[in-house]
């Protein structure tokens, strides 16, 4: 009764304008951090681990609005899924940095596109299959009804999904060597003993996949970084470089080249990114949670 419920809720969510949806979540963000709720105390930690230098009044000011921010995510989220491509890539309002993945396509290689948790990631497989066929990993929900669901809204034209399993692994695997595209959430931990390396983020230790550099060993293929950043009526598609070093042979120099590509993205928006996330769970020298 409790899936159906969040169902339920996720598609009459998903009725909603884009300006009340995202009016409803800036709202529960605020509440979140209003009442001091897990996710705020969990984004007031990572905040504080990551930006030493910033004053108090600074730090407190950023998470009442990535909060704020991630509310507005949430709620945009099932909007996003119930709209039509053509609805998506019209609210694309601004492009930066498109002339990379067009170059990358000329080439004839496969493209990894890593994702951050940064904005908003479900726009990006609306405008990214207009350079053509994309893979996706994904982790499936645990209830069956809420991955039919969920599958049905990611899963567009000229978009696969990929397991988080072996099976997965070797679809993206295949999708490189045919000159196509793969999408990765670079910033997910990984479980212990599943491909991951502790590696710095914003000079923190942070267990770190290394499944984009075992990627990069096994096929020539080009990486880029991707996002889509909330604005006024829509969203700014941005693609940009990674650091050099992600190709490095060595996986500790890879993997923490990996993670400075992301904070570099975090960068320029920081109250978007989202910092609820236990980033540093699963760390050999203890959880700050």
């Amino acid at each position: 009764m409790k899936q159906r419920l969040i169902l339920l809720v996720l598609k009459g969510v998903g009725r909603l304008p884009l300006g009340a949806a995202r009016c409803l979540g800036a709202f529960i963000g605020w509440m979140l951090y209003k009442t001091n709720a897990r996710a705020a105390r969990i984004t007031k930690t990572n905040i504080a681990l990551c930006y030493t230098g910033l004053p108090q009044a600074e730090r407190d000011q950023l998470a009442r609005q990535s909060l704020i921010e991630t509310g507005r995510t949430g709620v945009e989220i099932p909007v996003l899924w119930r709209r039509k491509e053509s609805w998506l890539r019209q609210h694309a309002l601004e492009y930066e940095g498109v002339e990379l993945i067009r170059r990358a396509r000329e080439a004839g290689k496969g493209i990894i596109i890593l994702t951050p948790h940064l904005g908003n990631w479900e726009l990006l497989a609306a405008t990214l299959t207009l350079h053509g066929k994309i893979t996706f990993l994904y982790q499936p929900p645990k209830n069956s009804e809420l991955e039919e669901y969920v599958v049905a809204a990611r899963k567009r034209s000229q978009v696969e999904l990929a397991p988080t399993n072996r099976r997965g692994v070797s679809m993206l695997i295949k999708a490189l060597k045919a000159g196509e595209m793969i999408g990765i959430l670079p910033d997910q931990v990984p479980d212990k003993g599943y491909g991951g390396v502790e590696a710095p983020f914003f000079g923190e230790s942070a267990l770190s996949m290394t499944l984009v550099h075992n990627l990069l060993q096994r096929t020539e293929c080009e990486v880029l970084m991707c996002y889509a950043l909330r604005v006024a009526g829509g969203f700014k598609v941005v693609m940009a470089p990674c650091e050099p070093d992600i190709r490095h042979s060595d996986v500790l120099i890879g993997v923490t080249a990996l993670n400075k590509s992301v904070e570099n993205c975090v960068q320029r928006a920081p109250a978007q990114y989202q910092w609820e996330y236990k980033r540093f769970k699963r760390r050999s020298e203890g959880a700050p949670y």
